[in-house]
């Protein structure tokens, strides 16, 4: 029966302890879990459950040593000597008890198993526990962070304004300054410190590099006049390391030869090595000079870039004479072509540059244009290695007009030309020599382009301050213009276009060149041509709004 009994009371013990146990687990389960009160309360009434149990079990009168008086302990037969009885209820209890903490065994070992299944998951109830902590330290922070943000009256340390006098008193004041949180001033600062950041870049973007090589390839044929060319781009040139000079003759003829030999080491002269007449179909044979020349311009750039191994180049042909500032100007646009992914060449030429239709006065305005203008003109290697592969048989330079082609890039062009031919002669026959190219403007003042912020160029500035200015200027009437026009003030106007017809007629009455090629005006950019009209300035534009070229357009 004694051992009976400490089995009871190691089972309550037990279960108490695992009592204890299960409540403080599902304390500590409803903080990691943040479910509140309700759990706390089920955790309380369980605890208070088996408080309660082992109160009634142990308020029973204690049951010891069974002796002869059936007492408990020796001297308490009187207690317990009423009978048999009284110790068939004790014994009746005593069973009832055994069995209880039976029960109560049984349910201990299942809980006990329930509670080593619930431990294995103590790993992720730390994590989120973690968590929940972090959560509200970062809810902390950012409340503490608004409270630093928000401007704080502090006394500031104390200014002594003395005033001497006669009798030697001196006045103190202190002052209270409203004073701004480091991390607040720090916070304003960033958009200025990005503002300026931006700028840095663009300037960055536009700062000519002085150490690199920008070579001049000639492309030479039969004209001994390569002469006049040759002794304008040596006169200019400010360094023979920084420019070298490379004459590609085609056509073998000797005379044109011993002209570019006589320069010596000034100038490397590379000689085409295919002389022979290229097949063509019947009604092309016309135009066997044209195909040469693709030929030519193909080889010689290959020579430029793969053979010499240059980043970049200026190409010239040899019946173009230079401007003094010509390598000033690439040299400073140099930048902006490498950075400006919607720029593909850099051009010395305006179209429509004649004396009479551009500002002498504005000899460093420079502009974007849609319309590839070649006549001196500033090449990529990268591009290069795009149109290399596909290079056209013919016609090479409207071919690079073609939208396949530009792909919505633009070039760079001046407002007064930094080249003029001086060749009539040749494949076109003067085509537009005698109306168009002998009356262009050949600038004479040096412009130091490297030294000005060329960043206006860039696409993003540009067409905001270029669209701006078009649209903003008073629609005219073409008779408005011309002579005897009711017109009055220095402009500038505009001039609106809506067909192809309608432009072929303005551009005629204006004196500018009409011709489209894929539906792009010469020196135009965004449809609308800028030129100098008596003195005024004069978009001729499409309407507001204007979205693409119309490639019939041609």
């Amino acid at each position: 029966m004694e051992v009976q009994f400490c089995r009871i009371v190691s089972a309550l013990r037990l279960f108490f302890s695992f009592s204890s146990l299960q409540s403080l687990f599902w304390c500590h389960w409803a903080m990691v879990r943040k479910k509140g009160s309700l759990i706390l309360c089920g955790a309380f009434l369980f605890v208070a459950w088996n408080a309660l149990l082992l109160l009634f079990l142990w308020g029973r009168p204690p049951i010891g040593r069974l002796g002869e008086g059936g007492g408990a302990e020796p001297g308490a037969g009187e207690e317990w000597g009423g009978g048999k009885a009284k110790v068939g209820g004790a014994n009746g209890l005593a069973g009832e008890v055994i069995r209880l903490a039976e029960e109560v065994e049984s349910e201990l070992e299942t809980q006990k198993k329930l509670l080593k299944q619930i431990q294995s998951h103590r790993e992720l109830w730390e994590q989120w526990k973690e968590l929940g902590k972090r959560e509200s330290e970062d809810t902390k922070d950012e409340k503490n962070i608004e409270e630093l943000n928000k401007p704080q009256q502090i006394p500031a340390v104390p200014r002594s304004h003395k005033t001497i006098d006669d009798t030697k008193t001196v006045i103190e004041k202190q002052e209270v300054l409203m004073v701004t949180p480091p991390r607040l001033v720090m916070k304003e600062q960033e958009p200025e410190q990005e503002k300026k950041k931006m700028v840095e870049n663009e300037v960055d973007r536009t700062k000519p590099s002085p150490q690199i090589i920008i070579p001049i390839l000639v492309i030479a044929c039969d004209r001994v006049t390569v002469k006049r060319s040759l002794d304008k781009l040596i006169q200019y040139r400010p360094s023979a390391e920084l420019y070298p000079i490379i004459v590609s003759q085609d056509c073998g003829h000797a005379d044109t030869a011993r002209v570019i030999g006589s320069y010596g080491s000034q100038i490397t002269h590379i000689s085409q090595p295919d002389l022979a007449d290229i097949p063509v179909r019947p009604d092309h044979r016309k135009f066997q000079g044209y195909y040469k020349i693709a030929r030519h311009y193909r080889w010689a750039l290959n020579q430029v870039f793969n053979v010499f191994a240059y980043s970049t180049v200026v190409i010239v042909e040899d019946d173009l004479e230079v401007a003094p500032d010509f390598f000033e100007y690439f040299r400073a646009l140099y930048p902006i072509l490498r950075s400006d992914p919607t720029l593909w060449c850099v051009s010395a030429w305006n179209d429509n540059g004649r004396d009479g239709l551009v500002n002498p006065g504005m000899a460093d305005l420079l502009y974007r244009t849609d319309f590839f203008p070649g006549l001196g003109w500033m090449l990529l290697k990268e591009v290069w290695a795009e149109l290399e592969p596909k290079w056209p048989k013919a016609f090479w330079d409207d071919w690079m007009r073609h939208p396949e082609q530009r792909k919505d890039r633009s070039c760079i062009r001046p407002e007064i030309s930094r080249t003029i031919t001086f060749g009539r002669k040749g494949v076109s026959l003067g085509q537009y020599f005698d109306q168009y190219l002998r009356y262009i403007k050949l600038n004479t003042e040096f412009v130091p382009f490297t030294k000005a912020d060329l960043s206006y160029l860039v696409k993003e500035k540009y067409d905001e301050t270029f669209e701006k200015e078009v649209y903003s200027a008073p629609l005219v009437k073409v008779e408005e213009l011309q002579q005897g026009g009711s017109l009055k003030g220095s402009g500038p106007f505009r001039v609106q276009y809506s067909s192809r017809d309608s432009f072929k007629v303005l551009a005629r009455n204006l004196g500018v060149m009409d011709d489209l090629k894929s539906g792009v005006p010469r020196a135009g950019y965004r449809g609308v041509v800028s030129f100098i009209s008596r003195g005024r300035r004069i978009y001729l534009a499409p309407p507001e709004g204007w979205t693409k070229y119309d490639t019939s357009w041609s």
